[in-house]
């Protein structure tokens, strides 16, 4: 009696046919269009061990394998230059965005000033406003300021966006008040509250944000061609080094593919290494608690 009284209690019922069989049919589709996304990224990795005469090919196989175009891209000093830079002004960028926007979505997300709702509500607005629209009076600015063909012209167009401060405002009014509260009984001022308390609990969104804004500023390319692309190649970024490189080897294949390659390893890298908190964090930020 007891054996059976155990056995019906362990007894777990197991899925059903057709639960099973919708599941395998979404992996199946699911796997499908992984493939119809992932081909063409294997194709330009292949191509790039081709020679000339072999890349007008679709196949996926090169005969022969040849390195010929990694070389002949390595080798090249203005690529590298165009990597570096795009490197600084990305790194750059990057952390004074990640200062900026959590200190101005802190701000609207917690404190109290007059005029704070109606300020979020004019930063928003800036998203409607292309940046062809604006760029004659930013052009003009930058002239004005003697920072034309200066990466730091580039970075001040850069330095915060209205989207990053209205992410980091979404995550921060996730936050329970009671840390803020306990921190101001112990005398915090703002500033530490923010620094000490609401950064560290920010850290997912902050991941998140890194992710994006190194992605928009290393695939930039309209800003730069108007600062940079005045026969200035020092200032090449890789996106302007990549066009440059299109017009000097539009025929060279397996050289284009390599330049494509190098362009996407860096973000590609850091996507994979901050995932998981770009996930959360884009999740949270949505939430309002």
């Amino acid at each position: 009696m007891l054996q059976t009284v155990a056995a019906s209690e362990s007894y777990i019922p197991g899925k059903a046919r057709s639960a099973i069989a919708r599941k395998a049919v979404l992996y199946v589709l699911l796997t499908i269009v992984a493939l119809v996304f992932f081909v063409p990224f294997i194709w330009t990795i292949t191509t790039s061990f081709k020679t000339i005469p072999d890349a007008v090919h679709v196949s996926l196989i090169p005969h022969p394998w040849t390195t010929s175009a990694w070389h002949t891209v390595w080798s090249s000093d203005n690529f590298a230059t165009y990597i570096k830079n795009s490197v600084f002004l990305a790194v750059v960028i990057v952390c004074f965005n990640l200062f900026l926007s959590a200190l101005g979505g802190y701000a609207f997300a917690r404190l109290r000033f007059p005029g704070r709702d109606i300020l979020f509500l004019l930063v928003l607005g800036t998203l409607m406003v292309p940046d062809q629209l604006r760029l004659i009076p930013i052009f003009v600015m930058i002239v004005n300021w003697g920072l034309f063909g200066s990466f730091w012209g580039y970075i001040m167009i850069n330095l915060v966006t209205a989207t990053n401060l209205f992410f980091m405002r979404q995550y921060f009014l996730t936050i329970p008040k009671d840390f803020e509260e306990a921190a101001k009984l112990d005398g915090a001022s703002h500033f530490k509250i923010f620094w000490r308390v609401m950064l560290p609990l920010a850290l997912p969104a902050m991941s998140a944000l890194a992710i994006l804004q190194f992605q928009g500023t290393w695939n930039d390319f309209f800003w730069p061609l108007i600062l940079f692309g005045q026969g200035n190649p020092s200032h090449y970024t890789i996106q302007l080094g990549l066009a440059e490189f299109l017009f000097t080897y539009s025929s060279y294949i397996p050289e284009l593919m390599v330049g494509s390659i190098i362009a996407i390893v860096p973000v590609l890298a850091i996507f994979l290494a901050f995932q998981r908190y770009f996930v959360s964090g884009v999740i949270s930020s949505g939430v309002k608690g």
